[in-house]
């Protein structure tokens, strides 16, 4: 499969919720293609939908160091905002 298909079918499997396959399909991507920033951001994606946002923000991480540019920053910085709102309580004790 080509490369852009890979992207492309991991993006369709993140959206249909079928993130075990999607962060299966980027995982064996990233072997082999350590430095897409695209792949880290899609997997960033899947991470947060399957609700660990310690991985998420990771690998949207990654993608931000690979491109500084990356869509990444924004879900990096959404979630950001989303986990201060929620614990911020956390931060008062």
């Amino acid at each position: 499969m080509a490369m852009e298909n890979i992207i492309e079918k991991a993006r369709e499997l993140v959206y249909e919720n079928e993130t075990d396959k999607a962060i299966q399909l980027l995982n064996d991507y990233l072997n082999e293609n350590p430095s897409s920033d695209e792949a880290h951001y899609l997997m960033g994606n899947a991470w947060r939908k399957k609700g660990d946002n310690r991985l998420a923000l990771n690998s949207y991480l990654k993608a931000i160091h690979l491109n500084p540019d990356s869509p990444a920053q924004k879900a990096y910085d959404m979630l950001m905002d989303i986990l201060d709102f929620y614990y911020k309580d956390m931060y008062n004790q």
